[in-house]
């Protein structure tokens, strides 16, 4: 079983708990207050920012180039025996329960078992849970880079063979094209929830 990091590995980089915004970012000046779900230590400036990575297609993109739409973003690996495959799976049930609502969303998945994830693999990956979703891989700079700064975690585990599993924070991110990050979703919640939170933010962009 994958081991769902927390505590110390994510201590001083997501504040998951309580806490307020910064003076910057006051509610007040906010204008998707009423949307978030979550607080960020710093503010949801303090997380995000540019990359490039090797899609699926193996065409090296940017993030703006793949960020052209309200987009969840997800970092995790084929290969997870459980965790990733339900996380990505209730990503893209959202996105379809938004289509429903004319809102067009696109899901991402950063993989940071570049080793092995290879454009092809991630290409059969994400074809088969989503008709748009995304598969971006890279070089292990290019992931490490990518994933400093969207403040997430993962660390493989010892293996004699190639089957090793790697130990990762489970976020799932929501990134607007002009805004940036904005919200992240945990695990429990639901594909429903996170439909209404993200149309929230749309409607509000």
């Amino acid at each position: 079983m994958i081991r769902t990091i927390a505590a110390a590995s994510t201590v001083g980089m997501i504040a998951l708990m309580g806490g307020i915004w910064y003076a910057s970012e006051k509610q007040s000046d906010d204008p998707f207050a009423q949307c978030r779900e979550s607080t960020v230590a710093g503010g949801a400036g303090a997380i995000g920012g540019p990359f490039e990575l090797v899609r699926e297609d193996g065409v090296t993109v940017t993030d703006a180039e793949v960020i052209t739409e309200p987009t969840l973003l997800y970092f995790g690996y084929t290969f997870c025996p459980d965790v990733c495959p339900m996380d990505a799976a209730r990503n893209a049930e959202a996105v379809e329960i938004l289509e429903e609502q004319g809102i067009i969303t696109t899901p991402a998945m950063i993989s940071i078992d570049p080793e092995r994830d290879t454009p092809e693999v991630l290409a059969e990956y994400t074809d088969y849970l989503h008709p748009r979703m995304i598969g971006l891989t890279g070089s292990a700079q290019q992931v490490q880079a990518a994933s400093r700064a969207y403040k997430t975690y993962y660390k493989k585990q010892p293996a004699e063979d190639e089957f090793y599993l790697v130990d990762h924070s489970t976020f799932t991110y929501l990134v607007l094209p002009e805004t940036g990050f904005v919200e992240y979703f945990r695990r429990e919640v639901t594909p429903e929830k996170m439909a209404e939170t993200v149309a929230c933010y749309v409607e509000h962009s």
